[in-house]
């Protein structure tokens, strides 16, 4: 062997010997993985979690197909505001009352394994009722200011034609619900509900295809909340799947992509 060749020689050992072992990198990547997976874990509990919107009780606010972040602070926390919702304590910490007029997930009372988004209307010790299809709040009509038509035809077999309205809560807090009439449903003509302490009367914005405190859902406890919704950071129609990728470009709502939540 030529003196060139054992330097080489040489220099390649050396090279190997420098390189860790399986173990080493095996290790390596595990403590990368831990470290993500915690983040991902605390900034999901104690920050932001995604939801996605799967049903239409929210439009027009909030269209099938949109994504949204809820900051998890804005209200404290409770059990539920971690993953698998395990009793570590009772109540909620560090609480801060929601307004009327927030945009909130809350877990279903009756199913607490089921989250649901909706508006807070009533606060604790306020007196909701609906007559005729407007909303009257402590025995005040809700004003409301009417707009133009609203179309639902995204994920619905055929076109559905909705009355939209400005609303105007008594805090003076303004946003858009739609109605397909003022008195064809159940939801049109109710009791009127007193909200017991420490609890919420929601609505869904689809003011006659919710599912909210005037049916099933009912009153919401302030522990059940998982927190205010912020913004949307994806959005996506019908018109595309996601298996035929020429079609994802149509089927994105460019115009709803950060757009904030009121």
């Amino acid at each position: 062997m030529t003196r060139d060749n054992k330097k080489n020689t040489d220099k390649i050992s050396e090279t190997e010997r420098d390189k860790p072992s399986f173990k080493a990198q095996l290790w390596d990547n595990l403590k990368t993985v831990f470290w993500a997976v915690l983040i991902a874990l605390l900034i999901r509990s104690f920050l932001f979690e995604p939801f996605r919107i799967p049903s239409g009780s929210m439009y027009p606010t909030l269209k099938v197909g949109d994504y949204l972040f809820v900051s998890k602070y804005s209200y404290g926390y409770s059990r539920f505001s971690f993953p698998g919702g395990f009793p570590l304590f009772k109540g909620r910490i560090w609480y801060s009352e929601p307004q009327r007029g927030d945009v909130v997930v809350f877990r279903f009372p009756k199913n607490v394994h089921t989250d649901y988004i909706k508006r807070v209307i009533g606060l604790p010790g306020d007196k909701v009722q609906v007559k005729k299809g407007r909303l009257y709040i402590n025995g005040q009509k809700v004003e409301r200011e009417e707009g133009e038509k609203y179309i639902i035809d995204e994920y619905v077999r055929m076109p559905e034609f909705y009355n939209q309205y400005e609303e105007t809560l008594p805090n003076g807090f303004k946003h858009n619900i739609i109605e397909i009439s003022d008195a064809e449903r159940i939801v049109d003509n109710t009791e009127e509900f007193e909200v017991p302490e420490n609890s919420f009367f929601v609505m869904g914005d689809n003011r006659d295809r919710s599912d909210d405190s005037r049916l099933s859902v009912g009153f919401v406890p302030k522990e059940n909340l998982v927190g205010k919704a912020r913004f949307l950071f994806f959005s996506h129609n019908d018109k595309g799947e996601i298996y035929t990728p020429w079609t994802w470009k149509k089927s994105i709502r460019w115009n709803r992509i950060f757009k904030g939540i009121h």
